[in-house]
């Protein structure tokens, strides 16, 4: 069989990068390549120095980004972004990289790197989970979808948090060699060739700052306080005393949600909360004020594509059942 023709990879690491951002899918790459791929990845900077990872490790970069042409440019993220801003010296080698590159691709905060080489203006885009409000913020012309593992817009690629990184590596091997290479990479790392579910199953309760309206903050501490209590829309604008018209307003404008959504999402996050504590999901329905077990599982099914039950199994421990008697 000939020897593919080879697919250049440019990763783009900079002080304080998070190491499994892009060893992750460098090792997929790596994979691919024994199984037939001819992937050949080069380690560039901004100025070509070699970098310090975010767990202190040291990395021993190619040289500097370029105007040289690279099939993928991988730009991963760091612990430090988005709590400060991108340095112009990485964002401009981004932007260079970027505009010879065939794809370019960005695991978890290193979307913020993108957006501020203005490489997601006007594309749709994800990151980690807890930072997707943040790039919504910050590139307010982009669309942003939190609960994608990954997103692909045109030639531009952007994942979530950390390991997401390793999903997307596969959808980009899937694109080159096939399902079956993706496939065997996948299986060679022990993980899943498309796991079940978006990354909100990793998020944290709902938090956020208080609405601003006094009106919004009697409702929502309302619900949170008890949240089995009947919310229609028409109680609730009851309680205070406006129109329905008006509270779905306010619920748009400053939660960007619907009275009724948040009050989903509240006992979700409640649920959540108790099924990691080990309640019986029947219990942490009742619990978290849902109707039945019924409407909690058609909620968690919508919302990470999995019962409760298996929710509550794949991530309470991550030690294997002990046998008993022994």
């Amino acid at each position: 069989m000939p020897t593919p023709l080879p697919h250049d990879v440019a990763i783009l690491v900079h002080d304080g990068v998070t190491l499994l951002d892009f060893a992750g899918p460098a090792q997929a790459f790596t994979e691919a390549n024994r199984l037939g791929a001819n992937y050949r990845t080069t380690l560039v900077s901004p100025a070509g120095a070699d970098v310090t990872s975010n767990i202190g490790v040291r990395i021993a970069v190619d040289g500097a980004a370029t105007s040289q042409r690279f099939d993928t440019l991988l730009v991963p993220g760091a612990d430090i972004y988005p709590r400060t801003p991108v340095p112009r010296d990485l964002a401009e080698a981004a932007q260079r990289s970027a505009a010879v590159a065939g794809r370019v691709v960005s695991v978890c905060t290193g979307a913020f790197i993108l957006a501020a080489a203005g490489l997601l203006d006007g594309k749709r885009a994800t990151t980690h989970w807890k930072a997707t409000h943040e790039l919504a913020t910050r590139c307010p012309t982009c669309t942003v979808e939190p609960d994608a593992i990954y997103v692909r817009d045109g030639t531009t690629y952007t994942s979530a948090g950390i390991t997401a990184g390793i999903d997307l590596a596969l959808a980009l091997i899937e694109e080159d060699r096939g399902p079956d290479t993706a496939r065997d990479v996948a299986r060679a790392l022990v993980v899943y060739m498309q796991r079940a579910g978006g990354q909100s199953q990793f998020s944290a309760p709902l938090h956020g700052p208080p609405p601003r309206s006094p009106a919004l903050r009697t409702v929502t501490d309302l619900v949170t306080a008890n949240p089995g209590g009947q919310y229609s829309l028409g109680a609730l604008a009851k309680h205070l005393n406006v129109s329905t018209r008006h509270l779905t307003r306010l619920f748009h404008d400053e939660l960007s949600t619907t009275p009724g959504r948040y009050v989903e999402n509240i006992r979700f996050d409640l649920a959540r909360a108790l099924l990691d504590q080990g309640h019986t999901a029947t219990r942490a329905a009742e619990l978290a004020g849902f109707p039945s077990y019924e409407s909690m599982r058609r909620v968690f099914v919508r919302k990470v594509a999995s019962s409760p039950v298996a929710y509550q199994r794949r991530f309470t421990t991550a030690l294997e059942p002990t046998t008993q008697g022994r």
